[in-house]
């Protein structure tokens, strides 16, 4: 069995028939859209893929910092800027 990672979840058939009102209930969360009882994908407000896109973004920068924390550094002179 699949693991379904959403609190809501619904039919592909379901889905078709009724986008607009799912779509709305959905209140800013992800909900599985399930083929044959798995989950085929998932369906994410806009406002929500964007959070999830800025904390990808923010877990990629903190990533960088550490990579870069122990050097190499170049010494510059400001005034040569």
């Amino acid at each position: 069995m699949d693991t379904i990672l959403s609190k809501n979840s619904i039919s592909v058939t379901e889905l078709k028939r009724h986008y607009a009102s799912i779509l709305a209930q959905a209140d800013d969360e992800p909900v599985a859209v399930l083929n044959h009882n798995r989950p085929e994908a998932y369906l994410v407000p806009a406002a929500y893929f964007e959070r999830l896109l800025n904390q990808l973004e923010d877990l990629q920068d903190a990533q960088l910092v550490r990579q870069r924390a122990d050097g190499p550094f170049i010494e510059i002179n400001p005034d040569d800027l």
